[in-house]
């Protein structure tokens, strides 16, 4: 990630093409499978008619995630950048470490509240459905905690660390590039129904401006982690 005020293109735009496309054909796939789920009333990976669909859901997530990674990555190592140009930087001393942790403590807090606000405003709607897809077993449980972690890793480098960036550089607007990510962040979410694509842009809002301060992930995969494995488990085991 760059300096402030920098906007510099890190992969072709015709590799930026072809993750835009990625991306519409997930969009598309996860409505369409609701929508399937909702008029025949089919178990799909959005409903709780068929819990067995939840570990298919939590292996497809890493194959996709797996997958999204490296393609961001290749196309910016064919421009001639590195991870770190990705995620802007490692951690250089145990100091580092805590300073991110510190940062990403309270930032999930917010999380947890913006989250919170926002499906109340816009009502429950889907939130049972989402429950499906929740662990409900030890070997579930496990298998969650993996997808969280590839999921704070992999999609803050989708949508921050490569999408963020070439949105900036395609438009020259960070907060163009910011919003544009949520967006995108929002719609990925597709096959958990309308409202929760709203609550998740709106949480990809809050990523994208912590990427854009802090000009590296760090600080955003520990909170996005944590928060998949707290709303995804620990929370359901502390207040059961």
């Amino acid at each position: 990630m760059k300096s402030k005020g920098e906007s510099r293109q890190i992969a072709s735009w015709v590799h930026l093409g072809g993750y835009l496309l990625i991306v519409a054909a997930v969009v598309v796939w996860g409505f369409h499978t609701r929508l399937a789920g909702d008029v025949n009333g089919a178990a799909s990976v959005a409903s709780t008619a068929s819990h067995a669909m939840a570990i298919k859901f939590y292996l497809l997530s890493l194959l996709g995630n797996s997958l999204l990674f490296y393609y961001c990555w290749a196309g910016v190592h064919h421009f001639g950048g590195s991870l770190g140009t990705l995620t802007g930087s490692r951690w250089p001393s145990w100091r580092a470490i805590g300073v991110d942790i510190a940062i990403a403590v309270p930032f999930w807090v917010l999380w947890e509240v913006t989250a919170y606000g926002v499906q109340r405003l816009l009502g429950p709607g889907e939130a049972n459905e989402v429950a499906g897809l929740l662990p409900h077993s030890l070997d579930e449980t496990v298998l969650w905690i993996v997808v969280s972690l590839m999921a704070g890793f992999s999609e803050e480098i989708q949508l921050r660390g490569y999408l963020q960036q070439q949105f900036h550089a395609l438009s020259g607007s960070l907060i163009f590039a910011v919003i544009g990510q949520a967006l995108v962040f929002g719609l990925m979410h597709s096959y958990q129904g309308w409202r929760r694509v709203v609550v998740i842009a709106v949480l990809g809002l809050l990523y994208g401006m912590l990427a854009a301060w802090r000009k590296n992930l760090r600080a955003n995969m520990i909170a996005h982690a944590w928060s998949d494995v707290w709303s995804g488990w620990l929370r359901g085991v502390l207040w059961r």
